[in-house]
């Protein structure tokens, strides 16, 4: 089958391998030039286009258009979404003969949307999953093909959480893509009525309140420790404090405020509204300390509060 692929990140790696594998005709790649303002830890479509010689392209708005009328003439028989970040409109939903599909990592209808890595981990979720649906105009909202659930650990960070899924996108896509070159794809709608849609994060997202318990304040931190921004908070001078890892402890002290600075065991601990945390992996002014080496930096700073 002529195939068109909107691909980017690792997860678009793992849907043209698939493809490739599968015996898809694969002929032209439309995906992202890297921002330099991004930390890319992630796995480039561009070199996979080459390595295969694959025409590729990098459209800034996929929807005008010179782009529809490149879809078109390409004449693909189907179309895929491997993270592409952006939603294809109606006029090329409608080009490929036998369909448009998507690769979206959540268990549709719940988490539609942005960012449901790292969305379900900030709402201590235990399961998630990957999803490939038919693509509509709406965002997430096609009929569902298959899904693969992923059990979420409790020391799960969207990095690892997105290693699952990219494994667990392998396996379905090789159960599924046999079915779409049959015309046997499944439709099985979804009710959104019964699902969740949740908006892109920024860094500014991050921020940490420290009248949340000490399990919330734990979710943030592994939802956006790197390679993503990480969580955050203040000095009471002003200085900034990532917190790159961090563990949640229950106990039933309640005199002191949330964000207070305090030792026991040598280890550095910040109180919460429910809780504490003890911090593990914290960062400063460019300067990254582990265990012995924020006890030495905090030690002066018992009884401080963090905002």
């Amino acid at each position: 089958m002529r195939t068109v692929v909107f691909a980017y990140h690792n997860m678009g790696i793992v849907g043209l391998e698939a493809l490739k594998s599968a015996g898809f005709h694969i002929v032209t790649i439309f995906s992202h030039k890297d921002d330099p303002g991004e930390y890319c830890w992630f796995a480039s479509v561009s070199e996979w286009a080459s390595r295969n010689h694959i025409e590729i392209v990098f459209p800034v708005d996929v929807n005008k258009p010179q782009w529809v009328r490149k879809v078109s003439n390409l004449a693909p028989d189907v179309i895929f979404s491997f993270y592409y970040r952006h939603i294809l409109n109606q006029d090329i939903l409608n080009i490929p003969s036998s369909g448009a599909y998507n690769l979206h990592g959540s268990l549709l209808p719940a988490y539609r949307g942005r960012a449901p890595v790292n969305w379900v981990l900030v709402n201590d979720e235990k399961q998630t999953g990957i999803t490939l649906h038919h693509m509509v105009a709406k965002p997430d909202a096609g009929d569902i093909v298959g899904q693969k659930v992923v059990n979420i650990d409790f020391s799960d960070t969207a990095r690892t959480l997105y290693d699952k899924l990219c494994q667990e996108a392998k396996a379905l896509l090789e159960e599924v893509l046999p079915l779409i070159r049959g015309g046997k794809a499944l439709r099985i709608p979804q009710d959104l009525s019964k699902g969740s849609y949740f908006g892109g994060r920024r860094p500014a997202n991050g921020r940490i309140d420290w009248r949340w318990p000490a399990l919330r304040i734990y979710n943030l931190i592994r939802a956006v420790t790197e390679p993503y921004p990480g969580a955050f908070a203040f000095l009471p001078d002003g200085e900034k404090i990532l917190i790159w890892w961090a563990l949640p402890e229950k106990d039933d002290v309640h005199d002191h405020l949330p964000g207070q600075i305090e030792i026991e065991n040598d280890h550095i601990y910040i109180r919460t509204g429910e809780g504490r945390v003890r911090l593990i992996d914290i960062e400063t002014t460019g300067s990254r300390m582990k265990d012995d080496q924020i006890l030495h930096s905090f030690r002066s700073k018992e009884g401080l509060v963090l905002t």
